[in-house]
């Protein structure tokens, strides 16, 4: 392939949406050595950074046919590197390749351009995630584009069983308000790494479901979230983004012991449903999923809490049909997983984030990539997932 045959140009959705989701539908996500997972926009491609404060979508075409696309957004947020906390970070994602046209250049000719767009944006940062096993992926940004490895946060993912779980008596679980939410994450949680400068924005959106807090039954919580109150000695908090509402997600092909496991633990949970066994949802049919963000602990006894919390969660996903998995993500030495329920099998130990530095003009800003974490608390962003 000739470099003057290859078209790069923004999204045109009277022009591009038919190829974007037939492409799509044929390229795989997740670690293929296990599993592969494919995406459902439902008619909207750009739904995965719709919600984002600025963002972009770049297609590849050869002649008429669309052969790559990737899309990127900008926020604020905090970075934790002096002369300041806050940077630009613009965020990489949905790269996708058309099969018979990968290793062709098609993928780094995207992500340059998109930085473009970054660059013109005064962004500081780019960064993206990937599986730590996706060969071609960690190729492309870290041996050909410069970006380096930077965090590992572990992705936790619990299936939901049809069964509500019993909660504890123990405990008290209150929803907040927009404004104590924002005044909570704002008060406890702006030293997270990447938290992002418009929290109100993401709580006010109507993927946010709600945020809720657990606290020891007999506690009092009266105007929790008001500057000056006395908190709990102990409590949890977490926020839930519905996600399905955006895209869904296919189970395309996984080991034949996944997938006898599967069927046989929901034919057995239909025809004996007095052994209570927990089944594997189906995954092989389009589902959506709720992801838990802004998980936060404080206190003795706040591991117990964010268990509750879970446990809370999963039952309001039980009146979803469509949820069927519940997944956040967490810093990959945050204690926070110690008390998150989840299932090793679908869960990811070790995401992998990557970041470069695209503000040439602080010498000192350049050293994030090569800094240990300033704190074990990651905050991922909602709009990003």
């Amino acid at each position: 392939m000739g470099c003057g045959e290859l078209k790069i140009r923004s999204y045109d959705v009277q022009v591009h949406r038919a190829g974007v989701e037939d492409l799509e539908r044929r390229c795989e996500v997740g670690p293929t050595e296990r599993v592969v997972l494919y995406i459902d926009t439902m008619g909207d491609p750009i739904c995965r950074i719709r919600n984002s404060p600025m963002y972009k979508m770049l297609v590849a075409e050869l002649g008429s046919e669309l052969v790559g696309v990737i899309q990127g957004s900008i926020k604020l947020a905090t970075v934790h590197k002096p002369p300041k906390n806050i940077a630009k970070l613009g965020y990489v994602l949905g790269l996708r390749i058309a099969p018979v046209h990968r290793r062709k250049g098609i993928g780094s000719r995207l992500v340059l351009e998109l930085e473009k767009w970054f660059i013109a944006n005064d962004v500081d940062y780019a960064y993206m995630a990937t599986e730590k096993d996706n060969e071609a992926s960690v190729n492309l940004f870290i041996n050909k584009l410069g970006y380096a490895k930077f965090r590992t946060p572990a992705i936790l993912v619990n299936p939901v069983d049809h069964r509500a779980l019993r909660l504890s008596s123990k405990t008290e679980v209150a929803k907040l308000k927009v404004e104590e939410a924002e005044f909570l994450y704002r008060k406890f949680m702006t030293s997270a790494e990447f938290f992002p400068d418009d929290i109100g924005n993401i709580l006010r959106n109507k993927l946010s479901l709600g945020t809720w807090v657990a606290y020891p039954r007999g506690e009092s919580w009266e105007d929790f979230g008001s500057d000056g109150k006395v908190l709990p000695r102990s409590w949890a908090m977490l926020s839930v983004w519905n996600s399905g509402e955006l895209f869904k997600l296919r189970l395309g092909k996984a080991p034949l012991s996944c997938f006898l496991y599967t069927k046989s633990s929901i034919l057995i949970d239909k025809i004996f449903p007095c052994f209570k066994l927990p089944a594997i949802p189906d995954f092989f049919s389009p589902f959506g999923f709720y992801f838990m963000y802004g998980v936060h602990q404080e206190g003795s006894l706040s591991g117990k809490l964010v268990q509750h919390l879970c446990q809370f969660v999963h039952n309001m996903a039980t009146k979803s049909k469509d949820c069927k998995v519940i997944v956040t993500e967490v810093g990959g030495k945050d204690i926070l997983r110690l008390h998150i329920p989840y299932r090793k099998s679908l869960s990811c130990p070790e995401d992998l984030w990557c970041i470069k530095t695209l503000n040439n003009e602080e010498n000192t800003i350049h050293q994030l990539p090569k800094a240990p974490p300033t704190t074990t608390s990651l905050f991922v962003d909602p709009r990003e997932v």
